[in-house]
């Protein structure tokens, strides 16, 4: 079985079209080459891709919980996760004053 490539070959410009194609780019006000300032600037897309990191990390853990306490908070809505972290927090902080 012979592989059949989709793809066109790539076709690499000869010398003189290279320079054909640098002076056009060059001539253009819209594509200026990059300066040593703004190349520096420049960060890889992995970097800023996806949500900013949180300085309050949490921890990933899978707990049961009754399906009316479930159905409770989903019934506020968007958001019900944060709630229910945030009812958590207070009954922590409320208890552990005390303790």
């Amino acid at each position: 079985m012979s592989k059949i490539s989709k793809r066109p070959a790539v076709r690499m410009p000869t010398a003189e079209e290279d320079k054909a194609i640098t002076a056009a780019a060059l001539s253009d006000p819209d594509a200026q080459p990059l300066t040593p300032r703004q190349l520096k600037a420049m960060v890889p897309l992995a970097s800023v891709r996806g949500r900013p990191k949180s300085a309050n990390k949490k921890l990933l853990v899978s707990v049961r919980y009754s399906p009316e306490v479930i159905a409770y908070f989903k019934s506020t809505g968007e958001g019900w996760q944060s709630l229910m972290d945030s009812v958590l927090r207070r009954y922590v902080a409320r208890h552990s004053r005390s303790a």
